[in-house]
Protein backbone atom coordinates (compact mmCIF):
# COMPACT_ATOMS: atom_id res chain seq x y z
CA UNK A 1 0.00 0.00 0.00
CA UNK A 2 1.18 3.42 -0.72
CA UNK A 3 1.87 5.04 2.50
CA UNK A 4 -0.11 8.40 1.88
CA UNK A 5 -3.27 6.04 1.49
CA UNK A 6 -5.47 7.05 4.83
CA UNK A 7 -7.77 4.75 3.73
CA UNK A 8 -8.65 2.00 0.88
CA UNK A 9 -11.42 0.10 0.34
CA UNK A 10 -11.17 -2.41 -2.52
CA UNK A 11 -14.57 -4.33 -4.43
CA UNK A 12 -16.61 -3.43 -1.23
CA UNK A 13 -19.95 -4.54 -1.39
CA UNK A 14 -22.74 -4.71 1.48
CA UNK A 15 -25.90 -6.46 1.02
CA UNK A 16 -28.98 -6.34 3.19
CA UNK A 17 -31.71 -9.30 3.74
CA UNK A 18 -35.24 -6.94 4.28
CA UNK A 19 -37.16 -10.09 4.90
CA UNK A 20 -37.13 -12.10 1.48
CA UNK A 21 -35.63 -9.03 -0.16
CA UNK A 22 -32.16 -8.72 -1.15
CA UNK A 23 -30.65 -4.78 -1.11
CA UNK A 24 -27.36 -4.19 -2.24
CA UNK A 25 -26.36 -1.08 -0.65
CA UNK A 26 -23.01 -1.25 -2.23
CA UNK A 27 -21.93 -2.99 -5.44
CA UNK A 28 -18.32 -3.19 -5.76
CA UNK A 29 -16.83 0.18 -4.70
CA UNK A 30 -13.00 1.01 -5.05
CA UNK A 31 -11.44 3.92 -3.67
CA UNK A 32 -8.69 5.36 -1.91
CA UNK A 33 -8.40 8.23 0.40
CA UNK A 34 -5.30 10.03 1.12
CA UNK A 35 -4.08 11.99 4.48
CA UNK A 36 -4.93 15.11 4.80
CA UNK A 37 -8.05 14.57 2.10
CA UNK A 38 -11.09 16.49 2.54
CA UNK A 39 -13.43 14.70 0.81
CA UNK A 40 -17.57 15.15 0.38
CA UNK A 41 -20.09 12.43 -0.33
CA UNK A 42 -23.28 13.51 -2.21
CA UNK A 43 -26.19 11.62 -3.44
CA UNK A 44 -30.12 11.13 -3.53
CA UNK A 45 -31.34 9.13 -0.62
CA UNK A 46 -30.58 5.41 -1.01
CA UNK A 47 -27.50 5.73 -2.68
CA UNK A 48 -25.41 4.50 -0.14
CA UNK A 49 -23.97 7.22 1.32
CA UNK A 50 -24.89 6.35 4.83
CA UNK A 51 -23.81 2.64 4.31
CA UNK A 52 -20.26 3.81 3.28
CA UNK A 53 -19.87 6.16 6.06
CA UNK A 54 -20.99 3.39 8.34
CA UNK A 55 -18.23 0.97 7.33
CA UNK A 56 -15.39 3.42 6.85
CA UNK A 57 -16.68 4.65 10.44
CA UNK A 58 -15.96 1.03 11.21
CA UNK A 59 -19.75 1.07 12.47
CA UNK A 60 -20.19 -1.64 10.27
CA UNK A 61 -18.45 -4.69 8.34
CA UNK A 62 -18.61 -4.93 4.39
CA UNK A 63 -20.63 -8.13 3.23
CA UNK A 64 -17.85 -8.25 0.32
CA UNK A 65 -14.16 -6.51 -0.09
CA UNK A 66 -11.58 -5.24 2.10
CA UNK A 67 -11.07 -2.26 3.83
CA UNK A 68 -7.48 -1.16 4.99
CA UNK A 69 -7.42 2.15 7.10
CA UNK A 70 -4.27 3.11 7.89
CA UNK A 71 -2.53 0.12 6.19
CA UNK A 72 -4.07 -2.61 8.70
CA UNK A 73 -7.38 -4.64 7.36
CA UNK A 74 -9.99 -3.87 9.75
CA UNK A 75 -12.91 -5.51 7.67
CA UNK A 76 -12.08 -8.62 8.90
CA UNK A 77 -11.68 -7.40 12.98
CA UNK A 78 -14.17 -8.19 15.75
CA UNK A 79 -16.57 -6.16 17.37
CA UNK A 80 -14.29 -5.35 20.50
CA UNK A 81 -10.63 -4.17 18.15
CA UNK A 82 -13.38 -2.38 15.64
CA UNK A 83 -14.53 -0.17 19.25
CA UNK A 84 -11.14 0.42 19.99
CA UNK A 85 -10.16 1.46 16.85
CA UNK A 86 -13.37 4.14 16.55
CA UNK A 87 -12.58 5.32 19.82
CA UNK A 88 -8.53 5.98 18.69
CA UNK A 89 -8.67 6.81 15.60
CA UNK A 90 -11.92 8.56 14.35
CA UNK A 91 -14.01 11.48 15.04
CA UNK A 92 -17.74 11.61 14.88
CA UNK A 93 -19.69 14.59 14.34
CA UNK A 94 -23.72 14.00 13.50
CA UNK A 95 -26.62 16.27 12.55
CA UNK A 96 -28.13 16.02 15.88
CA UNK A 97 -25.68 16.60 18.04
CA UNK A 98 -25.73 13.70 20.08
CA UNK A 99 -24.58 15.28 23.10
CA UNK A 100 -25.77 14.12 26.95
CA UNK A 101 -28.43 16.35 28.30
CA UNK A 102 -27.52 18.17 31.85
CA UNK A 103 -23.62 18.17 31.44
CA UNK A 104 -21.25 20.58 30.58
CA UNK A 105 -19.75 21.33 27.31
CA UNK A 106 -16.73 20.08 29.34
CA UNK A 107 -17.95 16.69 30.54
CA UNK A 108 -19.41 15.93 27.36
CA UNK A 109 -15.94 17.09 25.68
CA UNK A 110 -14.14 14.32 27.90
CA UNK A 111 -16.36 11.19 27.06
CA UNK A 112 -13.61 9.81 24.26
CA UNK A 113 -10.90 9.68 26.80
CA UNK A 114 -13.18 7.61 30.10
CA UNK A 115 -11.87 4.61 28.21
CA UNK A 116 -8.40 5.70 28.64
CA UNK A 117 -6.18 5.71 32.16
CA UNK A 118 -5.70 9.25 31.55
CA UNK A 119 -5.86 11.15 35.00
CA UNK A 120 -8.58 13.44 35.44
CA UNK A 121 -6.08 16.54 35.36
CA UNK A 122 -4.96 15.40 31.59
CA UNK A 123 -8.38 14.63 30.39
CA UNK A 124 -9.76 18.19 31.53
CA UNK A 125 -7.02 19.61 30.25
CA UNK A 126 -7.52 17.97 26.43
CA UNK A 127 -10.91 18.73 26.90
CA UNK A 128 -10.45 22.33 27.33
CA UNK A 129 -7.89 22.59 24.78
CA UNK A 130 -10.45 20.76 22.04
CA UNK A 131 -13.13 23.08 23.08
CA UNK A 132 -10.81 26.67 22.47
CA UNK A 133 -10.21 25.19 18.89
CA UNK A 134 -13.85 25.40 18.28
CA UNK A 135 -14.07 28.75 19.44
CA UNK A 136 -15.63 27.87 22.81
CA UNK A 137 -12.96 29.44 25.68
CA UNK A 138 -15.06 30.76 28.50
CA UNK A 139 -17.99 28.40 27.61
CA UNK A 140 -16.33 24.91 29.14
CA UNK A 141 -19.03 24.86 32.33
CA UNK A 142 -22.05 25.60 30.12
CA UNK A 143 -24.82 23.09 30.36
CA UNK A 144 -25.84 21.73 27.13
CA UNK A 145 -29.37 23.49 27.29
CA UNK A 146 -27.36 26.51 27.73
CA UNK A 147 -25.56 26.04 24.52
CA UNK A 148 -26.88 27.37 21.22
CA UNK A 149 -27.22 24.79 18.02
CA UNK A 150 -24.34 25.75 16.87
CA UNK A 151 -22.18 25.99 20.13
CA UNK A 152 -23.59 22.61 20.88
CA UNK A 153 -22.17 21.48 17.12
CA UNK A 154 -18.81 22.84 18.02
CA UNK A 155 -18.97 20.76 21.35
CA UNK A 156 -19.62 18.06 19.17
CA UNK A 157 -16.38 18.63 16.70
CA UNK A 158 -14.48 19.24 20.07
CA UNK A 159 -15.71 15.34 21.54
CA UNK A 160 -14.31 14.08 17.96
CA UNK A 161 -11.10 16.13 17.49
CA UNK A 162 -10.15 15.56 21.31
CA UNK A 163 -8.41 12.26 20.90
CA UNK A 164 -6.38 13.66 17.89
CA UNK A 165 -8.15 11.52 15.64
CA UNK A 166 -6.51 10.29 12.13
CA UNK A 167 -9.98 10.81 10.60
CA UNK A 168 -13.37 13.23 11.32
CA UNK A 169 -16.53 11.77 9.68
CA UNK A 170 -19.35 14.28 9.38
CA UNK A 171 -22.61 13.35 8.65
CA UNK A 172 -24.89 16.08 7.66
CA UNK A 173 -23.13 17.99 10.50
CA UNK A 174 -24.80 21.40 9.26
CA UNK A 175 -29.03 19.68 9.10
CA UNK A 176 -30.15 21.48 11.97
CA UNK A 177 -28.69 24.54 11.60
CA UNK A 178 -29.22 28.20 9.70
CA UNK A 179 -27.49 28.74 6.99
CA UNK A 180 -24.65 31.25 8.77
CA UNK A 181 -24.28 28.90 11.50
CA UNK A 182 -24.09 25.82 8.99
CA UNK A 183 -21.53 28.41 7.34
CA UNK A 184 -19.48 29.05 10.57
CA UNK A 185 -19.64 24.83 11.29
CA UNK A 186 -18.11 24.20 7.89
CA UNK A 187 -15.11 27.16 8.24
CA UNK A 188 -14.05 24.73 10.98
CA UNK A 189 -13.82 21.59 9.22
CA UNK A 190 -11.92 23.66 6.63
CA UNK A 191 -9.44 25.22 9.00
CA UNK A 192 -9.03 21.96 11.03
CA UNK A 193 -8.31 19.94 7.45
CA UNK A 194 -5.59 22.88 6.16
CA UNK A 195 -3.97 23.72 9.26
CA UNK A 196 -4.04 20.21 11.66
CA UNK A 197 -4.01 18.57 8.12
CA UNK A 198 -6.91 16.02 9.45
CA UNK A 199 -8.58 13.78 6.78
CA UNK A 200 -12.45 14.92 6.65
CA UNK A 201 -15.01 12.88 5.24
CA UNK A 202 -18.54 14.65 4.90
CA UNK A 203 -21.51 13.67 3.88
CA UNK A 204 -24.01 16.27 2.58
CA UNK A 205 -26.74 16.84 0.77
CA UNK A 206 -26.17 20.25 0.17
CA UNK A 207 -24.18 21.22 -3.03
CA UNK A 208 -22.95 24.92 -1.90
CA UNK A 209 -20.99 23.01 1.40
CA UNK A 210 -19.70 20.81 -0.69
CA UNK A 211 -17.54 22.73 -2.33
CA UNK A 212 -15.58 23.78 0.82
CA UNK A 213 -14.01 20.24 0.35
CA UNK A 214 -11.18 19.50 -1.63
CA UNK A 215 -12.86 16.63 -3.83
CA UNK A 216 -16.07 15.53 -4.59
CA UNK A 217 -17.89 11.98 -4.50
CA UNK A 218 -21.45 11.41 -6.08
CA UNK A 219 -23.05 7.88 -5.35
CA UNK A 220 -25.58 6.53 -6.42
CA UNK A 221 -27.55 3.00 -6.55
CA UNK A 222 -24.07 1.68 -4.36
CA UNK A 223 -21.99 2.84 -7.03
CA UNK A 224 -19.70 5.92 -7.99
CA UNK A 225 -20.76 7.35 -10.74
CA UNK A 226 -18.69 10.83 -10.80
CA UNK A 227 -15.63 12.51 -8.26
CA UNK A 228 -15.28 16.44 -8.92
CA UNK A 229 -12.19 17.88 -7.54
CA UNK A 230 -11.33 21.51 -6.83
CA UNK A 231 -8.93 23.42 -9.30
Amino acid sequence: MENNHLIQLENVKKIYKVGETQVNALRGLSYNINEGDFLAIMGPSGSGKSTLMNIVGCLDKPTEGKYFLEGEEVSTLDKNRLAGIRNRKIGFVFQTFNLLARTTALENTELPLLYSNMSKKKMRELASKSLSTVGLEGRELHRTNQLSGGEQQRVAIARALVNNPSLILADEPTGNLDTKTGKEIMDIFKRLNQEKNITIILVTHEAELAQIALRRLHLRDGQIIKEEENA
